[in-house]
């Protein structure tokens, strides 16, 4: 069911929006990291206002809030709608130019400022059933955006239709943009009391139909070599490599299983994702992920019976392993509230489509949420081949997933 006569925005917004350029650092102890992710939030604020919601404000770490007033006078738990502005690290954001595709024909895209990136259906088999779809992409030298600012875009062009249409019933609902979700930090300095809403929804997900309810449960895992220093020309007996003994460390690792390129479904894995060291002292950076939260102890004691065993092929080589909690799988906090995920159902379906509830071998802002007491799954956006060069979005998912929230905000309020 379309949106009667509606003109969605959210293509619109999105291709200005990808042009902004919020990469976010991870090396960067700031808060949000980089600056330049404000220079979005601003812009957002701003259209939010334009709007008619007078209570937009960007705070200094960098959040965006904002409400969409209640149209009911019914008592309607409030709803919260999150995405991030933020875009990864591992691929260029800085002067991004999106291109718009009408009419998509299954043929390869070849993007115009570098040919040898080419987009295919043989290796992003979603685009075959996206044909027909208006396409954007990037242009060869840099990432889109679409992740995830689809998913500001979506909401964005729900608070748009929301104060168009006042006569479409709903409760309060709560706008949050967040910085910093892909270096691990987007809900870290989240003012809870401020943001008051009592379940939520991000949009930071892909294929159109997926509901995403479950997420990995995480930790990092830091491992670190202290060697033994001494004058190379005068280091018989005396020296000991903490950069070899963390290179032997890393080489001993499996590569068949319990590795990223090697595990698939619901299995975990340890992976390393930095080294760092010189003589005296190097460390070596892991994530831990498992469905399982109680599994990830069992990773690491398996990666500290690791490390010790290097350390002992090394005398004089002592480790220091330290863990910290990163986020916790959503779902056991969604299983207290099947509500949630079960109007989301009901609303796919109001849009003419199947949710198809699926796993995430990853997180969101919503793992962290779900613990922080604000339940919430994440819904698709159409997102795709994300943190690449090779990064698309369909113009038609963005525009069914405003539909669903549209569907989402009325069947809170029936239900209430």
């Amino acid at each position: 069911m379309a949106l009667g006569n509606y003109n969605h925005t959210a293509a619109e917004r999105f291709m200005r929006y990808v042009q902004v350029d919020t990469q976010s650092d991870a090396a960067s102890p700031s808060q949000p990291s980089t600056e330049k992710q404000k220079d979005l939030s601003r812009i957002l604020v701003k259209e939010l206002i334009a709007m008619g919601i007078t209570d937009a404000v960007l705070d200094e770490h960098g959040y965006v809030y904002a409400t969409i007033p209640a149209t009911t006078d019914k008592n309607v738990p409030v709803l919260c709608f999150c995405s991030h502005v933020d875009t990864a690290p591992d691929c260029s954001g800085e002067g991004v130019k999106p291109i718009l595709h009408k009419n998509y024909d299954g043929s390869d895209i070849v993007l115009p400022d570098d040919s040898s990136v080419v987009i295919t259906t043989n290796e992003h088999p979603y685009l075959k059933t996206r044909i027909g779809d208006d396409i954007i992409t990037a242009s060869g030298l840099t990432l889109l955006g679409a992740d995830d600012k689809a998913g500001v875009a979506i909401i964005m062009d729900l608070a748009n239709y929301l104060i168009q249409h006042p006569e479409v019933k709903h409760g309060k609902i709560r706008v949050l943009f967040t910085p910093d979700e892909e270096v691990g930090r987007g809900v870290a300095a989240i003012n809870m009391e401020q943001l008051g809403a009592d379940f939520g929804y991000t949009l930071d997900g892909g294929e159109r139909g997926h509901l995403e309810g479950e997420s990995f449960s995480a930790d990092a895992a830091i491992v670190t070599f202290h060697g033994v220093s001494a004058h190379p020309g005068y280091a018989k007996g005396k020296m000991v490599s903490a950069i070899k003994a963390a290179s032997a460390f890393v080489a001993s690792l499996p590569t068949a299983e319990w590795c990223p390129e090697a595990t698939e479904g619901m299995q975990g894995f340890v992976h390393p994702t930095s080294i760092v060291g010189a003589l005296e002292k190097a460390t070596v950076q892991f994530i831990v992920r498992d469905f399982e939260t109680a599994k990830l102890a069992e990773h690491e004691e398996r990666l500290k019976g690791m490390a010790l065993k290097t350390a002992a092929d090394f005398p004089g080589v002592s480790i220091d392993f330290v863990v910290k909690e990163q986020y916790r799988n959503m779902k056991e906090v969604l299983d207290l509230h099947p509500q949630v995920m079960d109007y989301a159902q009901e609303a796919y379906t109001r849009t003419g489509i199947t949710a198809e509830r699926i796993s995430i071998r990853g997180g969101t802002d919503g793992s962290r949420l779900s613990f922080m007491g604000l339940p919430c799954p994440n819904l698709f956006t159409g997102e795709m081949g994300i943190h690449s060069k090779q990064e698309y979005v369909s113009v038609q998912d963005m525009q069914k997933a405003t539909e669903i929230l549209v569907h989402l905000s009325q069947i809170w309020e029936e239900k209430a």
